[in-house]
Parts: structure tokens; C-alpha cells; sequence
């Protein structure tokens, strides 16, 4: 077995999801090596906890989508519910050796997907009642978008996904403190980004493994019906299958009331029209993992990219809660640093990072040159 597989399904198993003897996880792995759903079936058994394994691979997934009925896709999502709420803790290890594998499916099959399944089990369940941590396993396709070799590729993302996030959990608690204390949000970016909202009264959650791998990112929420400007996103994203780029929003009293985009741009109405809240943001987070630098199309990497920020429409999380509810949580990335355009984040009028740098000094220590020491 690569040792590699055991230094993270350890860290997995300790750190992110926190198993204790006597629980039960699901691992849910999409076209992963065996090795690495061994290696965590392993890792739960060594302090006790009682794994459960689910096999998924996503050209099936697609199969299942494709022309489902209203009643396939609610018994299914019955059964998985059940299932989820037998759980403590949940570890989804997501490969596919094709991102694009949803691109093409039918509007309806996706808002039928979206609202009979994935809200139900995930969205409702899993997010809300487990301890849960979701990670994306390194492919070619991967490495192609990262314009790296394969095996370059692989050393980067063991070496990211097991950095030192206790180090990293301690780091980000002056931001928390600034963040649960602030009103007023004012962002502004390249193109044309001016936006400003509040967060008062809504808590902030730090992620430093523990959600996701890998992390670095916390996340807070507007309040619902604050939002207000434009927001240029600067980064690729990958939403239902399909490619966007340049994704642009505008905001009124926190709906979305016009979007573009220079790739994609016919699939956002559909997207925005989900349901009602899919026009309203569920999300906004700031990203400060130090080894992740450039966008590579998958936002569970591009979302903690250092120097940016995440504002996402959709739903809100319980953690962080706006009231915001939906089907769709459609993360989108802008980052902030000179080399990308610069920009700043003020926390009522002051600017805690410009440029995609931490400026007060008890942030310093968030930053890539201390962080990624």
C-alpha cells in the first residue's frame, strides 16, 4: 500500500473527521483506488468505529441522472437518507478520470437530481447531522489543468492535503474574532467588482481540515437580503458538467437580477432559476491555504486558493446560517492578488487584505510566506 494512502486516511480519520470507538462513517468513493478506501476502512477500524462502504462510479452516475423518473430518484434518495442518518461521520473520496462526466444532461434531470436527492441526503442531512469531510482525488485530468506531470501532480496534492492544519486552525482565529465582530463587508477586485453587504449576527466557521481536503478557507454568510453591486468572478469554475468563465452578477438588495458570462453563459438562467433561492447568496469565504496558488477547475482546490474569496448563491449552511434555502451551492472563486489583478476586503472600513495579503498584524500569520513555512 503507498504510505502516501495511510498518512491521509489517518489524517482523515483523526483530524478531519474526529472518529471516535463505538461510531459509525460512511465512505462513499467515486472511481477511487481500492488501496485508498482500504487504507480508510482501516484507519476507522484502529480507533474502534464501525466504516460502511459505498462504491460509486460516475459514468453510471450519469446513467442513473439521464431521463430518472420523480420516483426513482425520491425511493433512492429514501434509502440514502435512512442510511445517512445511521451515521456519525461521513468521508466522501470523489474521483472520475472525466469532470465534464455531467455535461449535457438535461435541465430537468439536473433540478430533478438536485432537489430529489442531493438536497434530502446532503444538503439536509448529511451537512447538518454528521461530522463530514469531502476531498477530490488526483486524476491526469487533474494534472492537465494544473499544466503538471502526472506524478509531479500527485506529490502536490499529498503534500497539500497533509499540511499542518492545527497550525493552520490557530492562525486563522484573530480573522474569526474580526469576522463574528463586523457589519459591513466592502469588496473590490479587477473588472468590474464593488460589492458590499453585512454579516452582522451571522457566526463565521473556520475549515482547516476538518470539512474538507485539502482546506484553508473561512466561511461566513450576508445576510440575506444585504447584497448589493457587481461581483466579476476571475476563475474558471465547473458547475453541472458544464465549463464557465468570467462569470459576472449583479446584485439588488441581495437577489441576482442580471449574469453573464464569456463561457457558459446559457446554462446560468437555468441554473439562477432553480428556485428562489438559487438567486440569493448562501456563502461568502475568504481562502488562505499557502500551497495552492492557481486555479486548476476544481473548486474543492480553487475554492482555498491563497488570496482569494468565494461568494457562492445558493444554500446556506447551518453552520452559518442566513436562512437562505435551495438546491444549488454554486461556489465561484475571485482572487485578489496583484498577480491576478489585486483587490481588497474591508470589515467596516477597514481593510484586512489588499492585494490578497492579510494588512492588520494579528493576520500576519495567515499569510503564504509565514502559513507555508
Amino acid at each position: 500500500m503507498d504510505p502516501r494512502h495511510e498518512r491521509l486516511a489517518d489524517l482523515l480519520i483523526h483530524h478531519s473527521t474526529g472518529l471516535q470507538a463505538g461510531e459509525h462513517i460512511l465512505i462513499e468513493a467515486f472511481d477511487i483506488p481500492e488501496s485508498m478506501v482500504i487504507a480508510a476502512v482501516k484507519a476507522a477500524k484502529s480507533v474502534g468505529a464501525h466504516p460502511h462502504v459505498t462504491l460509486r462510479n460516475n459514468r453510471l452516475q450519469r446513467a442513473l441522472i439521464e431521463d430518472a423518473t420523480d420516483g426513482q430518484v425520491a425511493i433512492q434518495a429514501e434509502y440514502d437518507r435512512f442510511r445517512m442518518e445511521k451515521m456519525d461521520a461521513y468521508l466522501g473520496l470523489r474521483g472520475g478520470n472525466n469532470a465534464n462526466e455531467l455535461a449535457g444532461l438535461a435541465g430537468e434531470d439536473q433540478k430533478r437530481w438536485s432537489t430529489g436527492y442531493q438536497t434530502p441526503v446532503h444538503f439536509q442531512q448529511r451537512v447538518n447531522h454528521t461530522r463530514w469531510c469531502v476531498l477530490r482525488w488526483p486524476a491526469p485530468g487533474m494534472a492537465q489543468s494544473a499544466s503538471m506531470s502526472t506524478g509531479s501532480y500527485e506529490d502536490f496534492y499529498f503534500r497539500v492535503c497533509t499540511m499542518d492544519y492545527a497550525r493552520m486552525a490557530k492562525a486563522v482565529e484573530p480573522l474569526k474574532a474580526r469576522m463574528d465582530a463586523a457589519d459591513q463587508v466592502h469588496i473590490c477586485g479587477p473588472g468590474e467588482t464593488d460589492l458590499s453587504f453585512s454579516i452582522k449576527g451571522i457566526p463565521s466557521v473556520p475549515c482547516c481540515g476538518n470539512m474538507n481536503i485539502p482546506d484553508g478557507e473561512i466561511f461566513t454568510a450576508p445576510v440575506r437580503d444585504s447584497v448589493n453591486g457587481i461581483m466579476h468572478y476571475n476563475t474558471p469554475t465547473r458547475y453541472q458538467g458544464n465549463d464557465f468563465a468570467n462569470v459576472r452578477l449583479v446584485f439588488k438588495d441581495g437577489k441576482i437580477i442580471e449574469h453573464s458570462a464569456d463561457k457558459g453563459g446559457e446554462h446560468l438562467g437555468a441554473i439562477f432559476d432553480t428556485d428562489e433561492g438559487a438567486r440569493f447568496i448562501g456563502e461568502f469565504a475568504i481562502g488562505f491555504n499557502p500551497f495552492i496558488m492557481h486555479a486548476q477547475n476544481d473548486i474543492l482546490f480553487d475554492e482555498k486558493i491563497a488570496g482569494s474569496l468565494h461568494f457562492t448563491p445558493g444554500n446556506a449552511y447551518e453552520e452559518a446560517n442566513n436562512g437562505n434555502r435551495s438546491s444549488i451551492h454554486w461556489d465561484m472563486v475571485l482572487i485578489q492578488r496583484e498577480d491576478y489583478g489585486g483587490g481588497t476586503i474591508a470589515f467596516d472600513g477597514e481593510v484586512i487584505r489588499k492585494d490578497g495579503l492579510f494588512v492588520p498584524e494579528d493576520l500576519h500569520p495567515l499569510n503564504p510566506e509565514h502559513l507555508g513555512v
